[in-house]
């Protein structure tokens, strides 16, 4: 875990009470897709935690959604500004559990953890399909970004206004198969419904309430087969196995 200040580069909304920001400062504490930062919110008692959409050797990124006061806060930062963040936290996704092919769903702002992940399989060689569930049009997210970085991309949304109208199981459904593993990051009950519904090994992201954010106050811990886990410090990333919904 390393404690810094950043300076925003960029904040601007990008989808229905979406907002992306764009910040430059070290980021040598974040290793894998799925780990995430905790962002000090001045009037605020608790940081909060937002996982890292993309990073380079000096900027990384997060999307956000605006939800409540924090986020509210931060929607009003505007590009100069200097932010203090916890980075470098939680444990990600493993993209050595995939051998060839793999398949990567993702519901709502869940599209967001996944990106690295899904960047780092393809310059691995791997063949990722990645398929987005979303209310309507007006949250969309990453499409374009995520088509850019090679991978195949399938759209569900509840009202069809993109892609098919319906849940990320029914794109499933209408896939070729053949992945050897897959990676899931969203609504806890889609989640469980990919678990359920794939007979592949793979990995879940899992969300929960934080309150320190790196282990000390057992606030998010969840229910796994090795007893209870804390979400902050050994997820958020977990096994499909491991997890007991």
């Amino acid at each position: 875990m390393r404690q810094g200040d950043y300076t925003i580069l960029e904040n601007s909304r990008i989808a229905s009470r979406i907002w992306r920001m764009t910040l430059s400062g070290d980021t040598e504490g974040i290793l894998r897709g799925g780990q995430f930062v905790d962002v000090e919110v001045d009037g605020c008692f608790l940081r909060r935690p937002f996982a890292v959409t993309d990073w380079t050797k000096d900027t990384l990124s997060l999307i956000y959604k605006v939800v409540g006061q924090g986020t509210e806060i931060m929607s009003q930062w505007r590009e100069g500004s200097s932010v203090n963040l916890l980075t470098g936290l939680g444990n990600g996704f493993d993209t050595s559990l995939c051998r060839k092919k793999a398949l990567v769903v993702c519901g709502g702002i869940g599209a967001s953890p996944a990106f690295h992940l899904v960047k780092e399989l393809i310059e691995e060689g791997k063949e990722v399909t990645v398929v987005l569930g979303y209310n309507n049009a007006s949250e969309l997210i990453l499409f374009d970004e995520y088509r850019k970085l090679g991978a195949g991309v399938r759209v569900a949304t509840m009202d069809g206004s993109v892609g098919i109208k319906g849940l990320v199981t029914d794109v499933i459904d209408t896939l070729d198969g053949g992945y050897d593993f897959f990676y899931t990051c969203g609504p806890k009950v889609m989640m469980e419904a990919v678990c359920r519904k794939l007979d592949i090994s793979g990995q879940v992201s899992l969300e929960e309430r934080m309150g320190c954010g790196c282990g000390i106050c057992f606030g998010c811990t969840c229910h796994t087969a090795d007893g209870p886990k804390r979400v902050c410090f050994d997820g958020p990333v977990f096994k499909k196995e491991d997890v007991i919904w």
